[in-house]
């Protein structure tokens, strides 16, 4: 199995024995090699170039040079591709206006994006679901567009324009281009992620990132409240690589006796009742998310043993070191909701999403975010059908809160009633969407969509239809008409609360 995949792998073939050995794909032990590497280095450079120690200059050509080296392991020459985007995009924020800067940007950096994928999956291998180069550039398009937004904001808008985190995030000159690459390309990042800020990056990298920051979610008083210069990542790092210990030992004993596959097999379509169809996906799924949890929590334990993702402090005054984690394992597994499920998954992308798309498109957000998301993930069709999929789960799972969970609120016996219930139904709803993401093609994505009858779009076609539900924009927009007019037909109203409650 591993010499098959020699071929296909782009980087070193310095591991091949290896491969042979544990049989496993060659790009793949490349990758693990690599991100165990960027763990060691990200000890060493923690404490051997420390800011107190050495110039940001310093840090950000050994960051940038080291992420270098490990994409030229993995992917060899292909790894240029990730320079040529950067570079096509820098340009682009140098000599283009800043009131469109960010624009031309966005389309600039997602176009060579989808441009690789084509020729990565229709030109040279079609169905390989492993370690390719368009991995990092898709990290790599996160970085520069949330980049080219917030230059916009620091620099072409005012202040009374942005939200509170957009005026947090907004970067108030342009970045030297070494800066520009440190961000893009570093050793902790160039693999696997995850995305974040360049603000929050240049406080890793000037060492100003233990002093107190915005939080989107913080009450405003854990920071700042316990005065401790520098706190440690050690437990936090070990305590991330066990867990993807766990994952990685769970993934590799379930994965091959849990295929996805075997859902649309005729045999089992045919003679297995339906509940134990139910069953078997939403085992098989199960067996399937510890290969994400591996990677993600590895990438998160790397970056925070360098000293970034410092978060604060927990109300007991031990750190938090979740300010770039990807995911919540706990809270996606007793998710009970879709909306729960995807704000734990992928967390980084989801704020991606909704920094540059959600907050910003003026006409249907919802749809237009699922479909960036479907675009940034590549060209395979069946990425297309789960998101589509997703807009509808996403809708009938929020007209079924807004309508039906008022009646359990109760009791709570009631309550937990309908914990489980929504527990299950979001499980099975999720296995249900992401089938065609795991299976890519149309042909074998449609054909276990017809072995359900499509009975989970027709019923959240359904629910949609008989339990409507206002978009948040309306809602807010109708309550502030409401305050304008209870205001206004009560001139008596003090004018400092009508401010008071307008600035809160």
């Amino acid at each position: 199995m591993a010499t098959q995949t020699t071929a296909s792998c782009t980087g070193s073939t310095l591991l091949q024995p290896l491969s042979e050995i544990i049989n496993l794909p060659l790009d793949q032990v490349n990758f693990v090699a690599c991100q165990l590497f960027a763990l060691l280095m990200a000890m060493w450079f923690r404490i051997y170039l420390h800011p107190s120690k050495t110039s940001p200059f310093i840090r950000h050509v050994v960051a940038t040079l080291l992420g270098f080296y490990l994409a030229l392991f993995c992917f060899g020459w292909y790894s240029l591709h990730f320079l040529v985007q950067s570079g096509l995009s820098y340009g682009v924020m140098i000599f283009a206006g800043l009131e469109h800067m960010h624009k031309y940007c966005f389309i600039v950096t997602l176009g060579y994006l989808i441009v690789c994928q084509i020729t990565r999956v229709y030109v040279f291998d079609y169905g390989m679901y492993s370690a390719d180069f368009t991995g990092p550039m898709m990290v790599i398009t996160q970085k520069i567009t949330s980049m080219a937004f917030e230059i916009h904001d620091g620099l072409a808008k005012k202040e009374s324009q942005l939200t509170p985190n957009q005026k947090y995030l907004a970067i108030s000159r342009m970045p030297s281009l070494l800066e520009y690459l440190s961000y893009n390309c570093n050793f902790m990042g160039i693999l696997a992620g995850p995305t974040c800020s360049y603000r929050d990056y240049m406080a890793f990298i000037e060492g100003t990132c233990y002093q107190a920051r915005h939080q989107e979610n913080a009450n405003g008083k854990e920071n700042g409240k316990f005065k401790q210069s520098e706190p440690s990542p050690k437990n936090d790092v070990i305590s991330k690589l066990c867990t993807c210990a766990i994952s990685l030992a769970v993934y590799l004993s379930l994965y091959k006796l849990l295929p996805v596959e075997y859902s649309i097999d005729d045999y089992f379509v045919k003679s297995t009742p339906l509940y134990l169809q139910v069953i078997y996906l939403y085992l098989a799924m199960l067996a399937l998310r510890p290969k994400y949890y591996f990677v993600w929590t590895l990438a998160d334990a790397i970056n925070n043993a360098a000293g970034f993702g410092f978060n604060g402090y927990n109300k007991d005054g031990s750190p938090r070191w979740d300010l770039i984690s990807n995911l919540r394992i706990l809270d996606i597994e007793f998710a009970t909701s879709f909306k729960l499920f995807l704000d734990n998954w992928n967390i980084q992308t989801a704020l991606w999403l909704k920094r540059v798309c959600y907050e910003r498109c003026p006409v249907n957000p919802t749809a237009a975010t699922f479909l960036l998301s479907a675009m940034w993930h590549g060209v395979y069709p069946g990425y297309y059908l789960t998101f589509v999929t997703g807009i509808g789960m996403t809708m009938a799972a929020r007209a079924v809160r807004h309508n039906i969970r008022p009646y359990f609120l109760v009791s709570d016996s009631h309550k937990l009633v309908y914990d489980v219930i929504t527990w299950a139904c979001t499980q099975v709803a999720i296995s249900y969407t992401v089938v065609p993401f795991v299976l890519l093609a149309v042909g074998s994505s449609l054909k276990f969509y017809s072995s359900w009858y499509f009975f989970l779009h027709l019923l959240c076609l359904l629910v949609v239809l008989a339990l409507p539900v206002k978009s948040k924009r309306r809602q807010a927009k109708e309550q502030q008409e409401n305050q304008q007019k209870d205001s206004q037909s009560d001139p008596s109203t003090d004018s400092n609360c009508n401010q008071k409650d307008k600035t809160s």
